[in-house]
């Protein structure tokens, strides 16, 4: 289990019947969370006292319930690996929108704390005009995007949201990364790939957080189960001659982490060599001494 432990901005701070209390910097919301199967006591007060909840809908969706929660706040992550002291701090703005979601999910910090090293130690190794390119797909509000940027990588940033996109600029921006390289794109993810392969664009590593269903900007659909395997082998054609690693994510309900290394296995593993592990993500719970699942991901380093 990679367990994302060093936030101070955020904490699970229990969880019962389904769901979730949360504090995200100032604020503590309560959300709807399936992997929460147990019942006990509520015992903490911000079950009682709170500043937003999720509800969700008999009929599909769900709306929030707010108290006293801006429209839009910010909070800010100090990763280990930190290029020097007083760099400034990974920072993501947060809001309440669509299907419970704040634009974060602070489970991923176990693998910036896994990939950013990788990266730092890279670029301290190469010329100025030879940066380490990190291609992000399916990058939602730029998390990754972020962390990257910030141990030195350039990155290009894919989603099909063009909402999703701009929220990155502003996180890579909050972040003092508004002058550091990076290309933040608006395209289907497939599309993208099977195009940089005809330009013959490579990449020193791969981010890859596809949702269990989507759509497009032009209505494509995505069902991850059909067009994984397909995408990881585009993907072998982008990666360099001495590709630096690839972190597969999945918040697939019943998709094991063992699946997400066969595919890995199967597809860039077996080109490159290197070392492949995967696990399951989790957030420690303040006040029970459990860990709460969060997905899954599978890791492939390069070998250096």
């Amino acid at each position: 289990m990679w367990l994302a432990d060093r936030w101070s901005d955020y904490e699970v701070l229990a969880c019962s019947a389904g769901k979730k209390l949360e504090r995200w910097g100032s604020y503590v919301l309560v959300r709807p969370d399936p992997q929460v199967i147990w019942d006990v006591p509520r015992t903490h007060e911000g079950w009682k006292r709170n500043n937003g909840i999720y509800h969700r809908s008999d009929k599909g969706g769900g709306s929030w319930e707010l108290h006293e929660l801006p429209k839009e706040w910010s909070i800010s992550y100090e990763p280990s690996d930190k290029q020097a002291e007083g760099a400034h701090p990974l920072t993501f703005r947060l809001k309440p929108f669509q299907f419970k979601h704040t634009g974060l999910f602070p489970e991923q910090a176990a693998n910036w704390e896994w990939f950013m090293p990788l990266i730092r130690r890279e670029a301290a190794g190469r010329a100025a005009d030879d940066p380490v390119r990190v291609l992000n797909l399916f990058a939602y509000t730029g998390g990754a995007t972020v962390a990257a940027a910030a141990a030195g990588a350039v990155v290009t940033h894919v989603d099909a949201s063009k909402g999703m996109v701009g929220w990155a600029k502003e996180n890579f921006a909050a972040s003092g990364l508004e002058h550091q390289p990076a290309r933040f794109l608006v395209d289907d993810c497939e599309k993208f790939v099977r195009r940089e392969i005809r330009r013959g664009r490579k990449y020193d590593a791969v981010i890859l957080d596809p949702p269990s269903y989507g759509r497009g900007p032009d209505g494509e659909i995505w069902k991850l189960e059909d067009k994984i395997y397909g995408l990881l082998m585009l993907l072998r054609e982008t990666i360099s001659d001495r590709p630096l690693f690839f972190l597969l994510n999945s918040y697939t309900t019943g998709l094991q982490p063992v699946v997400l290394r066969d595919l890995m296995a199967l597809t860039l593993a077996e080109k490159a060599g290197g070392v492949l592990s995967a696990d399951e993500l989790a957030l420690p719970v303040t006040t029970q001494d459990i860990a709460l699942p969060c997905g899954a991901s599978a890791r492939w380093c390069g070998s250096r």
